[in-house]
């Protein structure tokens, strides 16, 4: 990367839509828009029934997906070995606590587990569905959005998209009358989202997934209690804080999303396209899932993943690799080739080593 590269992270999307027609625009380099990429964040994990992240790998052929295990999770008390059950799917990553484990097919699953598995789409939706059959595609009917701010505007957005449709919860008289004109499926309310009598009467309890988009930590983290005592399945917050996220995680939101953080790997993606197709950071920074695409000098072509293992200080696991549009379930003996795309995860401090063996 040029030491004189700019980036700039935008609020609203009319410099993003600005800059994408003239990328001379504002003398940057690259632009992402903050409440832009949350909102395709909380879409993608709303797609994905139990997810608390996902991400897409190799044009859509592959996602990885990071799951939090509650106590009556089937797979818990499982070895990885029993379950993973799916051709096309790898157990790459268990963190426990702070601890980041590499399973083996012997490692024991424990309630908290926050698994990270990388494999084909249809895979993933099965493992979902294995892990917490009572949430499913159905349980997405009835989304709630407290909070009419950009991140809010555009998830509903999104989601009028993908035809799913939701209600949006707005005090602001103007913001409510903008956001009715401007989303034509979705329900807006004009109504002080922290109302609990309102929401009672609303149905909001009986919301799949109900999203807290206010402007303030405090207001969602105020709303998103709410929203579990009145019992909602599944509630979002966004944390503007990285400090309050470890918060809102153990009282016990399911899916905490900090903008800065998806800004960050946004950056990360651009600074390293040279060397990586991809990249997520997961679990605050302790590692990040890859994309490489090998060529013929890739130290990692040749020789059977086993040995590479044992060849390659550092701890990785890789989860799929693409070879001409196709997917192969990585095994020890699997021999890797030019022209592959390997999607791996990796120890934070190892990963620019590894992705320069590619």
């Amino acid at each position: 990367m040029s030491e004189e590269e700019d980036f700039n992270r935008a609020k609203n999307t009319e410099y993003l839509r600005t800059w994408e027609r003239d990328q001379t625009a504002f003398g940057v380099d690259f632009m992402v828009c903050t409440d832009l990429k949350t909102a395709e964040n909380i879409v993608r994990i709303i797609g994905l029934p139990a997810a608390i992240d996902v991400d897409p790998f190799a044009g859509g052929l592959v996602q990885m997906a990071e799951f939090e295990l509650p106590e009556d999770s089937p797979v818990v008390g499982q070895t990885v070995a029993e379950a993973d059950r799916f051709e096309s799917l790898t157990f790459v990553g268990l963190f426990r606590n702070e601890e980041m484990i590499l399973p083996r097919g012997e490692t024991d699953i424990v309630a908290g587990d926050r698994a990270v598995v990388i494999g084909s789409p249809e895979s993933i939706q099965l493992f979902a569905k294995d892990i917490a059959p009572q949430v499913t595609l159905d349980s997405t009917d009835d989304i709630v959005i407290l909070g009419g701010s950009e991140i809010g505007y555009q998830t509903a957005r999104l989601l009028e998209e993908r035809e799913l449709a939701a209600r949006i919860i707005e005090q602001d008289t103007g913001r409510a009358q903008w956001l009715a004109e401007n989303l034509p499926k979705t329900i807006v309310l004009e109504h002080d989202g922290t109302d609990t009598e309102f929401l009672t009467r609303e149905h909001v309890d009986e919301a799949d997934i109900v999203i807290a988009a206010l402007d303030s930590d405090e207001q969602n983290l105020l709303i998103s209690i709410l929203a579990k005592r009145l019992g909602v399945d599944r509630v979002f917050s966004i944390v503007d804080s990285p400090d309050y996220i470890t918060l809102f995680q153990e009282i016990g939101i399911d899916v905490a999303i900090n903008p800065r953080t998806v800004t960050a790997e946004e950056i990360i993606r651009f600074i390293y396209e040279s060397v990586a197709e991809n990249i997520a950071v997961l679990e605050n920074d302790q590692a990040e899932v890859l994309e490489l695409e090998l060529n013929e000098t890739s130290r990692l072509v040749g020789k059977p993943i086993k040995d590479l293992v044992k060849e390659i200080e550092g701890q990785f696991v890789i989860g799929a690799i693409t070879r001409e549009q196709s997917l192969i379930s990585p095994r020890g003996d699997t021999v890797l080739e030019p022209g592959d795309h390997v999607i791996m995860l990796v120890e934070m401090e190892f990963a620019s080593e590894l992705a320069s063996f590619a």
